[in-house]
């Protein structure tokens, strides 16, 4: 997220873009106006609608059922051109179906692209709380991918003076080759050094679970290109 809001000063990117900006060619992609796509990665399928709770008439009360227990179907339309990894279960499907989602209370339907690189840091409630030198890096393969790890001194306004640092990683999923390329730029306070934990995604794998994940490496970065073949 904070890469992506880099992305939106430095690039002129967005952070929720609707899909005719990304699937332009798909006909049904254009006219849905009940998902969007959250960067560049991830399909989201917002519930707008009450799923647990009905009105009934003969009775003129509302219903409540154990909302913890239901799990009510939610259809998500999945552009065409590329496959989708369900968020949550790790599921892949193709492009260009509706697929019926279950829906129970916690969760929000979401799909990620394939081919994307999605970095997840410590949990905080602010851009100070914790170091980000120990990184999590998604690879959910099936395509080509890119993505630019934006950071910066997380206060302040020197990004506006061009202080702030990215790196850049690709994916080429015929080789199975991460390049993380060397990184650009500085700011006072930047880490020098930090760890990458790299996960390759697997059709059917808990995304919670990194022991379900295909593969798991852990490489350290000092700023200098490298590439690992997973």
């Amino acid at each position: 997220i904070y890469s992506q809001a880099g992305a939106t000063v430095q690039r002129s990117d967005l952070m929720m873009r609707p899909l005719v900006m990304d699937f332009a060619d798909d006909k049904v992609a254009i006219n849905r106006d009940d998902e969007y796509m959250f960067g560049r990665s991830l399909l989201v399928k917002p519930i707008t609608q009450p799923l647990y709770s009905w009105f009934e008439r003969r009775t003129s009360h509302w219903i409540y059922p154990e909302v913890e227990k239901a799990a009510a179907p939610v259809e998500v339309y999945l552009p065409a051109s590329t496959k989708w990894w369900d968020f949550w279960s790790n599921e892949l499907y193709e492009g260009g179906k509706a697929i019926k989602r279950l829906a129970p209370i916690d969760i929000m339907p979401v799909f990620v692209k394939a081919g994307s690189i999605i970095p997840f840091g410590p949990k905080v409630q602010y851009s100070g709380e914790k170091a980000w030198d120990n990184l999590e890096l998604r690879v959910y393969p099936g395509a080509d991918g890119d993505f630019v790890l934006y950071e910066d001194a997380g206060d302040g306004y020197g990004y506006e003076q061009g202080e702030f640092a990215q790196i850049r990683f690709h994916w080429n999923d015929s080789s199975h080759t991460l390049t993380i390329a060397d990184r650009e730029g500085n700011y006072p306070g930047m880490l020098q050094s930090r760890v990458f934990r790299i996960h390759v995604m697997s059709a059917g794998s808990e995304a919670g679970d990194t022991e379900a994940k295909s593969f798991q490496q852990t490489v350290t970065y000092n700023g200098q290109a490298m590439s690992i073949t997973l």
